[in-house]
């Protein structure tokens, strides 16, 4: 750089020279001119001319008559001309060197990178996605090679090859076409034609070359599901990388358009470390952009391997028991989560209706993805364990109950009457427990166990009362304690916060319908037993009742570590403790008596949990649903002494907790905690959701 700025000074100081030396010329070649002219005195001296000297007072003065007269002065005019001249040219040619030196020496390795950038083009190619395990180390996720036809962008214009293309691939001629302009994936690269083609097609291919020209086949990789629709939801799937998806992509993130990007469950909160390192070949390209000759070429890495916290074989149990349900009419859809009580590890997640992942592989049709969207379909793409908010119905009693129990409104010895109808709000209020010939005077412990309506309403009205001594939402801050109106933080996207409704809440909500807006008694009673305008999911239900068993608010997490392309742990998930509920050990001790006691002492529980290794404390729970038929609730934790593993569980349509939900949560306890002794015993197998027709009709 210090250079070219000397040479173009020394230019400039030439050129300047040669402009005072012209101007000097010039100036010179003036006064020469003015000293020629004769001095004119009188019009007779005009054409007067003597052959003598005039002669004049003072000094003689010799005119010369020789034909030499004056030369000498026009001979330095033009040798100074000369010289000027000589200087100019001299000047250019400097200056001409000058830009000679700058662009071969000084510029040289500039333009000599900027030539080498337009004869070689570098193209990226796709990385193998890393694997995904269960706890155990069994691959749920994992990358399996297929046959790729590729074209050079350059085909799109050879007709004749393209009508080859799609007669020997099975291909509409105009999708082979499209896919060869397709330029997402960068203006050099090639195009995928077809993916996962057979072997004698690409044989074919190979040995009619000539017929083929930009065609190649490579072999690629793409996503394997083998296990099908086995935990799904959690799993997730992949598709192409949208604008969006390149926009949003963290620094240092390795992504080109034409990526195979994680969409929807583990797939995309890791995708990241699943993602590999990209592979580039070096092409030589003309200037029509057309593709000469590939020069080198660099293999991708693939990424790093993620190892979650799930079984797949207590998945497997989940997921067929879930299924079983829906497909014997026992409900519309349902929803397990099994979490870890001491880690906040999720064993199991799990949801039916589900998808297979495998055939959102190259995308779906519109059609295929709007009957998805679908009430008949009943939303199969739908996470419902964190996305689903449902009315909490009797699981919220024992939030209630402790809430009862550290502000006094209820303690081991109290007893409360139900008569099966409560007009603790006024005669003009009156609200029906579910048993409606009532259930006579009982204690908190026998108003979980038999989960009578009335005991909640009393507690509640106690709060309703003291709110001028203790707020207008006391009885909801302490709830939200347990986790409640807000995310849980789970390793996934699309988490619902839920709802735990307040007065302010409540004006705010009907801040247009003024005459709904009033935070009235019946709200409270509404509330206390889980109805009304709470809303809660699966996986706040779950951490809730892990809570109890434990006294510790633990974030759920599906991550358990993360491997490099070595083997070696690059990431390890740490177990992260929210909060701890305000509750005395003591009124914990009363809870969890009394859930102990459903799995005891209520019929439909105790002969789902009593022929089992271990016991449990658990609550059921019916909710009512504007224009459909109850939802039916689970919740419990086990082993009772030693609490391990929390499950939390709905069936949308499903009715009675205690008949529907109950024995499936049994059967899933059951072997999380075998699964927890190395005891298990399960053969997973494929599970399938009938799509098949669906993902063949997306992939025509």
């Amino acid at each position: 750089m210090l250079l070219a700025i000397i040479v173009i000074l020394a230019t400039i100081v030439v050129l300047a020279v040669a402009a005072l030396i012209i101007f000097r010329v010039r100036s010179q070649s003036n006064k020469v001119g003015s000293s020629k002219k004769m001095r004119v005195n009188s019009i007779s001296s005009v054409g007067v001319s003597s052959h003598m000297p005039k002669v004049t007072s003072g000094s003689p003065t010799v005119v010369s008559h020789s034909p030499y007269a004056g030369s000498s002065s026009a001979g330095a005019g033009d040798r100074s001309r000369f010289l000027a001249i000589g200087v100019l040219v001299a000047g250019v040619f400097a200056a001409l060197t000058a830009k000679l030196f700058s662009l071969q020496i000084v510029s040289s390795a500039q333009y000599r990178e900027e030539a080498t950038e337009n004869l070689y083009t570098t193209v990226k190619t796709p990385a193998p996605r890393g694997v995904i395990y269960d706890a155990d180390g069994i691959a749920l996720v994992t990358n399996r090679q297929v046959q790729t036809v590729l074209a050079d962008a350059e085909v799109a214009n050879n007709h004749d090859v393209l009508l080859r293309l799609s007669a020997l691939l099975g291909l509409p001629y105009d999708v082979v076409r499209n896919r060869v302009l397709d330029s997402s994936s960068g203006a050099q690269s090639q195009r995928v034609v077809a993916s996962d083609v057979s072997l004698r097609e690409t044989a074919f291919i190979a040995e009619h070359i000539d017929a083929f020209p930009g065609v190649t086949t490579q072999m690629r990789t793409t996503r394997s599901y083998p296990y099908g629709a086995l935990a799904a939801h959690l799993l997730g799937y992949t598709g192409t990388a949208s604008e969006e998806d390149l926009s949003n992509a963290s620094e240092g993130q390795d992504i080109e358009s034409g990526d195979a990007v994680g969409k929807s469950g583990v797939e995309q909160t890791y995708n990241s470390v699943l993602s590999g390192d990209h592979g580039q070949r070096v092409l030589i390209t003309d200037a029509s952009g057309t593709v000469q000759q590939v020069v080198s070429e660099t293999a991708p890495s693939k990424g790093s391997d993620v190892y979650l916290t799930v079984s797949a074989k207590v998945q497997h149990i989940a997921d067929l028991a879930l299924k079983d349900l829906i497909d014997n009419k026992k409900g519309t859809a349902a929803s397990l989560v099994c979490m870890d009580v001491e880690t906040g590890g999720i064993v199991a997640l799990s949801n039916y209706p589900t998808y297979e992942p495998e055939h959102f592989i190259g995308g779906i049709s519109q059609e295929v993805w709007d009957e998805y969207q679908t009430e008949e379909s009943h939303y199969p793409l739908m996470n419902r364990a964190i996305a689903g908010t449902y009315p909490a119905a009797s699981c919220f009693k024992a939030f209630t109950g402790l809430a009862g129990l550290t502000y006094g409104f209820a303690d081991s010895e109290k007893t409360w009457l139900c008569s099966g109808t409560w007009t603790g709000f006024g005669e003009e209020y009156p609200q029906n427990c579910w048993e409606l010939n009532g259930h006579g005077y009982l204690g908190i412990r026998q108003g979980i166990v038999v989960s009578c309506d009335v005991v909640f309403y009393e507690i509640a009205r106690d709060f309703y009362n003291a709110r001028q001594s203790i707020g207008n939402d006391a009885m909801q801050d302490f709830i939200k304690e347990f986790g409640y109106a807000k995310v849980t933080g789970i390793d996934l996207s699309g988490e619902a916060e839920g709802r735990i409704p307040t007065p302010e809440w409540k004006a705010n909500y009907f801040r247009d319908v003024p005459a709904e807006a009033q935070w009235l008694p019946g709200d409270m009673s509404n509330m206390s037993i889980g109805q009304g305008y709470v809303l809660v999911t699966p996986i706040q239900v779950v951490r809730a009742y892990a809570a109890v068993a434990t006294g510790r608010l633990l974030k759920p997490h599906l991550l358990r570590e993360v491997r490099n392309s070595q083997g070696d742990i690059a990431i390890t998930a740490q177990t992260v403790e929210d909060s701890r509920p305000d509750v005395d050990e003591a009124n914990y001790k009363i809870m969890r008596d009394a859930l102990n006691g459903v799995t005891l002492e209520s019929a439909d529980v105790a002969e789902d949990f009593g022929g089992l290794d271990f016991t449990a404390a658990a609550k059921t729970g019916t909710a009512e649903v504007a224009g459909k038929q109850d939802l039916a609730w689970f919740a419990c934790y086990a082993p009772y002494e030693k609490p391990r593993f929390a499950i939390a569980m709905c069936v949308e349509e499903g009715g009675s907790g205690g008949s529907v939900a109950s024995p499936v949560a049994a059967k899933v306890m059951d072997a999380a905690i075998k699964f927890d002794n190395k005891a298990l015993d399960e053969e997973l197998s494929k599970i399938t959701t009938g799509e098949e027709e669906a993902s063949d009709a997306s992939n025509e």
